[in-house]
């Protein structure tokens, strides 16, 4: 039997701080006088009580390690229940979202998807946006320490093989988990005020600037206009663009590049190939629409650049509407999205480690083929990488596809027209954000779909978001025998 008391001791400390998080709205519209901050005082009077005695009644089980099983067991139980918990202020003070719609939109900002239920986001009370923009900053930052500490260990994807170059690159500077942990959220912390000062010198209010800082550096996209990003247009969306690719960079090269170490981040592979295929895909959407006779130059490739980055980085911010583009922008759009940031980035969907790993082997199967008698070992950034990371990493592509194409079939089954239940299972694994289809309000809120189908998208973010293997796991009967 699994000894579940140090999970659940480290998810009792998890509640209670999103507890503490919720003064935050709490004080603004206290201070703004509006009522809503009862809403929020008693979630963090819940939070706190439950998330205390949660850790209380654990703390005797809490021996400072855990088995695999147990970790596996804390990574999906925790975004399960900050999730559920975070859903409080929405349940207990928008009296206009359904039990299903609270949840939804709380699960689809910690997993930093970016699709929201709610429409007429201008309306709603500060406290409100900014308690969506703090449920995405939290959930990119702990997607960042999950794919650093815990996803390598549990070998999900081909993550071992990122994770032993990743600690042995910091070597004696970092050695410890706690060390890489703290490093990170400092990274994180001052990316996030950078990007808000940054916003504020273009133009945007101070609250309009903490918000949208924490859901870009987090690429989580949720913003405090149903305009999203087209309030903004302008010098903001290069801003944008710098920050949403520098959150789906790998942080563990700020790391080093904040120990004096400069090298790692311009040398690093899967850095070069996300920059480069970003350009690509600008640079492709920018002659489409030229070709076509679309607008002045300057304009096209600001909007196009913002956009782009924005679903590569699984952001979700708009600007424009994305549907008027033409087909082929459209696909690309969709192709680009499929492929993500960066591993230990707040980025989405597979990861262009994943791609670059699949490539590779892919190049050196051809090359067996023609000399069966040849030895050609995959490698990867110098290194030769070995055959369970490879097949780790086949085995996550099969469940990603299989995956995201199940989930396409259940919401058509569940009364979505093709378009919207593709683009919806498209968005919900990869985590992107946007919805295009009949069915999608005009704001782009999904707040008409069936509730079936919006229970359906939340599995497909949870399990996107946690790389697929690390919750499918839980349902094998091999798992829980010891």
């Amino acid at each position: 039997m699994i000894d579940v008391r140090p999970v659940t001791y480290v998810i009792g400390l998890l509640v209670s701080a999103m507890g503490v998080f919720m003064m935050f709205p709490l004080a603004l519209d206290l201070a703004a006088g509006d009522p809503h901050w009862r809403a929020f005082f008693r979630s963090a009077v819940i939070c706190l009580v439950a998330g205390g005695a949660t850790a209380i009644a654990s703390a005797n089980g809490a021996t400072g390690s855990m088995t695999l099983q147990q970790i596996f067991l804390l990574t999906t139980g925790v975004w399960l229940a900050l999730p559920t918990f975070g859903a409080l202020p929405l349940i207990l003070g928008e009296p206009g979202l359904s039990l299903t719609d609270a949840i939804f939109e709380s699960i689809s900002g910690m997993t930093t998807t970016g699709t929201t239920v709610i429409e007429g986001i201008d309306a709603l009370p500060m406290g409100t946006n900014l308690w969506r923009a703090i449920l995405q900053w939290l959930g990119g930052l702990g997607i960042v320490i999950v794919a650093m500490l815990f996803l390598p260990v549990m070998k999900v994807g081909g993550m071992q093989f990122f994770r032993s170059e990743g600690f042995d690159t910091l070597g004696k500077v970092l050695p410890r988990a706690m060390d890489i942990s703290s490093a990170l959220i400092q990274i994180y912390v001052w990316l996030t005020v950078a990007c808000a000062v940054t916003y504020f010198a273009l133009g945007m209010t101070g609250f309009e600037a903490v918000c949208h800082a924490l859901t870009t550096v987090s690429t989580g996209g949720f913003s405090t206009s149903d305009r999203s990003f087209g309030l903004f247009q302008g010098p903001a969306e290069y801003a944008a663009s710098i920050y949403m690719l520098l959150g789906s960079l790998p942080f563990i090269r700020f790391v080093q590049l904040a120990q004096g170490s400069i090298r790692p981040l311009l040398t690093d592979s899967q850095v070069r190939a996300y920059l480069r295929w970003n350009a690509y895909a600008v640079l492709a959407i920018v002659a489409y629409e030229l070709w076509h006779g679309g607008q002045s130059l300057p304009v096209l490739l600001r909007e196009t650049t913002f956009n782009v980055v924005s679903t590569f980085s699984g952001t979700g911010f708009s600007s424009v509407d994305l549907s008027s583009w033409g087909p082929f922008p459209f696909v690309l759009l969709i192709v680009v999205g499929l492929i993500g940031g960066c591993t230990s980035s707040t980025g989405c969907s597979v990861k262009v480690f994943r791609y670059l790993i699949l490539f590779e082997a892919i190049r050196v199967q051809i090359k067996r083929l023609h000399n069966p008698s040849s030895v050609y070992p995959v490698r990867y950034d110098g290194q030769t990488v070995s055959f369970d990371v490879v097949d780790s990493v086949i085995v996550f592509f099969t469940l990603f596809i299989l995956t995201f194409g199940l989930l396409a079939v259940a919401l058509g089954l569940s009364g979505l027209e093709f378009k919207t239940a593709v683009t919806a299972a498209w968005t919900a694994v990869a985590n992107i954000g946007p919805v295009f289809g009949p069915e999608v309000g005009p704001t782009g809120a999904v707040h008409g779909f069936p509730d079936i189908a919006k229970w359906l998208m939340m599995a497909g973010m949870l399990v996107g978001r946690l790389e697929l293997l690390s919750v499918y796991v839980l349902f094998m009967r091999r798992f829980w025998q010891t």
